[in-house]
């Protein structure tokens, strides 16, 4: 059961750089991702074999749709923002979805450090062999970011939970001293539990139930 007013948590995801390959276009990169996204988890969640969330903000920058003949509903898409909002309604049916997608790339001149694979162009595409000479360093890559909320916060949040409920505030006589009171720190446990619910949907929630009961 989720209930959208109280969901107030998101997970970050990025892709640094995007992975697109030199001189393909935002749905040639896209397409390679129908079943997948295009980005990591940053937040210590795991993973999701599925593709779930109930609503995500997605930001593209660096990279644009090129015109060409279309070969996919994607490459029909007349910009690159719509080739962005197409993409996250087939990946992510149902998900309320804001995206945005920007020209200008980030920069990566000094001081930024170059960790870069050789792979990369000057401009942060992928090449499809390595280079025969050494290549300049990487002044700019395409990057992509997302915030979601999604099933995954609930193993995050309720996890945290657990991880709080088994410590014992009162070894440490400095834990309250700055006037919190036991009943707040219980209460605020309560709090994170009941929020941990608000991101379980489905199968989930049957086994939400069975961690309520075991409790």
């Amino acid at each position: 059961f989720v209930t959208p007013s109280l969901t107030q948590v998101v997970a970050a995801g990025a892709s640094v750089p995007f992975p697109a390959l030199r001189g393909s276009s935002l749905p040639d990169a896209l397409c390679t991702y129908q079943q997948d996204r295009p980005w990591k988890l940053l937040s210590s969640c795991r993973e999701q074999k599925v593709s779930c969330c109930f609503a995500q903000s997605v930001v593209l920058r660096g990279i644009c749709k090129e015109r060409k003949q279309p070969a996919s509903p994607l490459h029909a898409c007349e910009s690159a923002e719509q080739v962005l909002q197409h993409y996250l309604r087939s990946v992510f049916p149902g998900a309320f979805s804001t995206s945005h997608v920007l020209e200008q790339p980030c920069s990566t001149l000094p001081p930024y450090p170059q960790f870069f694979s050789p792979l990369l162009t000057r401009r942060g595409f992928l090449l499809d062999k390595p280079p025969q000479h050494s290549s300049a360093a990487v002044e700019s890559i395409p990057v992509l970011a997302a915030l979601q909320s999604s099933p995954v916060l609930h193993t995050l949040l309720y996890g945290l939970y657990k991880d709080l409920r088994k410590l014992n505030p009162r070894r440490w006589a400095s834990f309250f001293a700055a006037g919190v009171e036991q009943d707040d720190f219980q209460e605020a446990l309560e709090e994170l539990r009941t929020l941990s619910q608000c991101y379980v949907t489905g199968s989930e929630a049957d086994e939400s139930e069975d961690e309520a009961d075991s409790d």
